[in-house]
């Protein structure tokens, strides 16, 4: 009977350590919020701390007592960090010169998507494969044939070289796009177009009535990251346009010179000199149409990388 008593008490207490099928255990569940708090300190700490700091004034940021809430909230960051980078005139470029990709790439994968997934051509093994080539070479192989190209027939200082790569599918990563669009259009089933093939519609009307519809989830995956990737792009935008057309990240990456430009700095006067509270103002307003655009459409971004296929289930 005791011993009956003591198994009965170990196997209580294993369970409510280890847990069971049904329910997880407490040491689960101490092991599972570790690491999520780990993860998450990983990617909210230099979110918070340069929040934190945007507000810092002069003397709180040389005071060692002063860590991480400030004597007073410092809005003088925010009003250089805005003028330093024009900051309406580089989020308009910022919007237009990422929307307007996001979108036609968006288009041009689709289509070429729902063709690789429903129609049967000459070598279209060979086609998939360069298409996945495009992914895997790195984009800095072909910047100067690219740049020698666009040069030739006068598109160098215009938007054509961020456009037209986009509506051959052959935008930023466009590859993982296609391949998203792919392995969605191959998810259901041909019979819904040949259904509606039966009823006198066309290619195009199935496409666009029947595919594009269901297509929902990965179509806004592939809008949303093309926002954001063309967004963060400045390597190609400073060559192909950037003497003529400045980004909001492009002006970030010449943050320092720009504010010497307005602000003409004095070393002996700390608030009218450069400092690390005002970089990572403008740092923080660089991202903060993203943050934004993060929050209003959180749930749907959610719901759309999970219908869409793109974790790889």
């Amino acid at each position: 009977m005791a011993s009956d008593k003591v198994e009965f008490t170990q196997h209580t207490v294993r369970k409510i350590l280890l847990g069971s099928k049904e329910k997880k255990g407490i040491v689960n569940l101490i092991v599972y919020f570790a690491i999520l708090g780990g993860i998450g300190f990983l990617f909210l700490y230099p979110v918070l701390y340069m929040i934190i700091n945007s507000f810092k004034s002069p003397e709180d940021l040389v005071d060692p007592a002063i860590n991480w809430i400030p004597t007073s909230l410092y809005f003088g960051n925010y009003v250089k960090a805005y003028a330093t980078l024009d900051f309406m005139n580089t989020f308009k470029n910022s919007l237009l010169m990422s929307i307007i990709p996001a979108i036609i790439q968006t288009i041009a994968t689709a289509v070429i998507g729902y063709g690789l997934a429903r129609f049967e051509f000459p070598l279209k093994k060979l086609w998939f494969t360069l298409i996945v080539a495009t992914f895997i070479i790195p984009a800095q192989v072909t910047l100067i044939p690219r740049y020698m190209m666009f040069s030739k027939y006068g598109m160098i200082n215009t938007p054509w070289p961020n456009l037209l790569p986009a509506a051959v599918g052959q935008g930023l990563k466009s590859a993982i796009f296609i391949l998203i669009f792919f392995q969605f259009f191959n998810s259901y089933p041909k019979s819904l177009d040949e259904a509606a093939e039966l009823d006198g519609a066309g290619k195009f009307r199935v496409f666009s009535t029947i595919a594009v519809p269901m297509a929902k989830p990965a179509i806004v995956v592939s809008l949303l990251f093309s926002f954001v990737w063309y967004w963060n792009e400045t390597s190609q935008s400073s060559l192909f346009f950037g003497s003529v057309i400045k980004t909001l990240p492009m002006k970030l990456g010449n943050f320092a010179a720009a504010y010497e430009q307005v602000y003409n700095p004095n070393d002996a006067d700390v608030y009218s000199a450069i400092n690390e509270s005002i970089s990572l103002t403008g740092t923080f307003l660089s991202i903060l149409p993203l943050l934004i655009l993060y929050f209003i459409l959180q749930k749907q971004f959610v719901e759309s990388v999970e219908r869409s296929g793109i974790t790889g289930e």
